[in-house]
């Protein structure tokens, strides 16, 4: 994998991360023609999930670049070939009260053809036009992939 995002821009998100006293997770956009992956979690309950885009926890001496890949993979069974962009990222809190960083990259993957799931219910490919139940801080980052990519 040959990422245009530069291993100085991947380490310099890391070294912020580590200030912050952040943990970094990592999330993928993946565009097949104007639409973007999404996953729903098997939660279950009254309270409808909703969608999120696939990614990974960063492992401890683990690249983002690497993370990215292995999220990808290990929640899709698509494999990344490159990383395109950093789109953005936000700050919250995890269920047990940990600060965590949520870093986004655009990615392009080998083929869109075969996914597999693993820890989720479905799949969906959503257009960036299309009202979608995701989070708000998903919502902005989506919006700012769509004016990327849009220019």
């Amino acid at each position: 994998m040959s990422p245009t995002v530069s291993e100085a821009e991947f380490e310099e998100m890391s070294r912020r991360a580590e200030i912050d006293g952040t943990a970094p997770r990592v999330g993928a956009i993946i565009d097949r023609d104007g639409q973007v992956l999404l996953l729903e979690r098997r939660d279950s309950g009254p309270i409808k999930a909703t969608l999120k885009l696939p990614g990974a926890t960063v492992l401890p001496r683990e690249s983002l670049a690497d993370a990215v890949a292995r999220g990808v993979y290990e929640e899709t069974g698509l494999v990344v070939t490159g990383i395109r962009h950093h789109v953005g990222d936000f700050d919250y809190l995890s269920p047990d009260a940990r600060p965590v960083r949520r870093l986004h990259f655009a990615v392009d993957v080998a083929t869109t053809d075969r996914i597999q799931l693993t820890a989720h219910a479905r799949y969906v490919w959503a257009s960036l036009d299309d009202e979608m139940p995701v989070t708000s801080s998903i919502r902005r980052i989506l919006d700012t992939y769509r004016d990327l990519v849009r220019g």
